[in-house]
């Protein structure tokens, strides 16, 4: 009897053991595959991962430019007549610029005129020719004045100037103009563009615009 129950106690030994050892390999099977959806995963998260390396060579390269670009000078900026109609004055002012920064200084020397910074509006408009792209650079800036912006680029571009930045400035009198107030303005910038030589005639660019009535004209200071 106590050898049959040896026997039996041994086979329930073996039984638990092959149990158990079972149990662990299949613990190691799912550990493994948990390990490889984990690594697919961290996988999937690398290529959503910013390549900092290129984006430095780019800042790199930016800051090579920036430094290039701030040893541009300042152009010399030419001033129109002004033009007076039913209390609103209009005054033209002009540079010659190849860059987006020239513009920006350009328009920042402007400002440093407490006269023209306290212009109800300051609008303005540039083009600049990319001899390596056959193309323009442009762009405008209403600063209040509704569309004045698009009509003075168009204006440039009818005249088919370039490598020139114009402001016009307006000091508000009190009293509406209506569409007028955009042939004022157009009016400006084109006689600065001829008196400067960027049309071939007055003729020429008169073309583009029609003349305004009843205006006085005093020189900048």
């Amino acid at each position: 009897e106590h050898a049959g129950e040896s026997i039996l106690y041994l086979w329930v030994e073996k039984i638990r053991d092959f149990l158990v050892e079972k149990s662990h390999s299949s613990e190691t099977v799912d550990g493994s595959e948990e390990v490889n959806m984990t690594a697919e995963e961290e996988v999937e998260d690398d290529e959503d991962v910013p390549d900092f390396s290129a984006l430095k060579k780019n800042t790199e390269k930016s800051h090579v430019f920036l430094d290039h670009a701030n040893d541009e000078e300042l152009p010399p900026i030419k001033h129109g007549n002004a033009i007076t109609e039913r209390r609103s004055t209009f005054q033209a002012h002009l540079a010659p610029v190849v860059t987006p920064r020239q513009v920006k200084m350009v328009l920042e020397k402007l400002y440093e005129n407490k006269k023209i910074a306290s212009a109800t509006h300051n609008i303005y408009a540039y083009r600049i020719y990319c001899e390596d792209k056959s193309s323009f650079l442009q762009d405008c800036e209403d600063d209040g004045e509704t569309a004045a912006g698009g009509r003075l680029l168009h204006l440039l571009q009818i005249l088919d100037v370039r490598d020139v930045v114009v402001v016009v400035s307006r000091w508000y009198g009190g009293i509406l103009l209506g569409p007028d107030r955009f042939k004022l303005i157009n009016n400006c910038a084109r006689n600065i563009l001829v008196e400067e030589g960027y049309t071939a005639s007055s003729d020429e660019a008169s073309k583009s615009g029609t003349r305004t009535k009843r205006t006085k004209s005093k020189k900048t200071k």
